[in-house]
């Protein structure tokens, strides 16, 4: 490359920097001054430690339960699978449709220790926000983890944005504002507003954790539950500390930003977003 070229090519990463800070002033601007008119009230939690509710809501399936509705974990039910683990779409009797994770047994093996999955479980599932896909419920036994959340469909925002041949389409200038403000929504929701000490740290913002429901509203997944030694899938998506201290907050906003450079030119994170 000739002096000529590096300095046009300066230029141009000087140029696409300025656009790309403007365009996310825009959006902050946009997601105060338009907040979603499909946001629901915030439950009141009459409880003094904020526990109870969330016991309450998180329903312990019998891992023969699982099993049996997603007919022996059949290849068949699986409509997503990630670093972390593989997901399935069951009906259990007299039920909606639910999404079933199944987590990678490595990764339990990994994090013995870690935390008290049940314990995590019950506390996500006092998640009310309507861009927060809720866990529901959970079922555990010896080197199998599980967890039972809302079932919001199979199109996720990785598939729109790189994948589906229509997703250029789809995804018009009015339609990726609304899921970047739906998706600061969902994160500001479990960093300030979860009824767990100090909030919930996500863990890693990608879009593949970010579900499209029929109406276009975007709804953060995955949360709450990170791993230890996992790198598969999340190196671009967290800061450099992330290897130091774990999933942060920080780390949060890092991932959150990385979707939003991806919204914003359609490039891949990956591939030189």
């Amino acid at each position: 490359m000739n002096t000529a070229e590096e300095i046009a090519y300066n230029f141009f990463l000087s140029l696409l920097a300025i656009i790309i800070i403007f365009l996310n002033i825009a959006l902050l601007l946009s997601c105060r001054k338009n907040p979603s008119p499909e946001t629901e009230p915030e439950l009141e939690d009459s409880s003094p430690t904020g526990s109870v509710s969330a016991v309450a809501k998180a329903r312990a399936y019998q891992l023969s339960d699982i099993d049996a509705a997603t007919y022996g974990l059949n290849p068949l039910r699986i409509i997503g699978q990630g670093s972390s683990g593989t997901v399935y779409a069951v009906v259990f009797p007299g039920d909606d449709f639910v999404a079933v994770k199944r987590i990678h047994p490595s990764l339990i093996l990994l994090n013995a220790s870690g935390f008290e999955f049940s314990s995590v479980i019950k506390t996500l599932s006092s998640a009310h926000h309507p861009n927060i896909a809720p866990a529901l419920g959970f079922s555990q036994a010896p080197r199998e983890r599980i967890v039972v959340m809302e079932f919001i469909g199979i199109q996720n925002l990785n598939h729109l944005l790189h994948e589906s041949p229509d997703g250029a389409s789809l995804l018009d200038w009015r339609r990726r504002l609304k899921i970047g403000c739906d998706v600061a929504r969902g994160i500001e929701y479990l960093h300030e507003r979860m009824s767990a000490p100090g909030g919930t740290i996500h863990g890693c913002v990608k879009p593949s954790k970010v579900f499209i429901d029929e109406k276009f509203r975007a709804k953060v997944c995955d949360y709450g539950i990170w791993f230890n030694g996992r790198r598969r899938g999340i190196v671009g998506y967290v800061d450099a500390e992330y290897w130091n201290r774990g999933a942060s907050k920080e780390s949060d906003v890092y991932g959150f930003g990385v979707v939003l450079l991806e919204l914003l030119t359609g490039g891949e994170r990956r591939k030189g977003c």
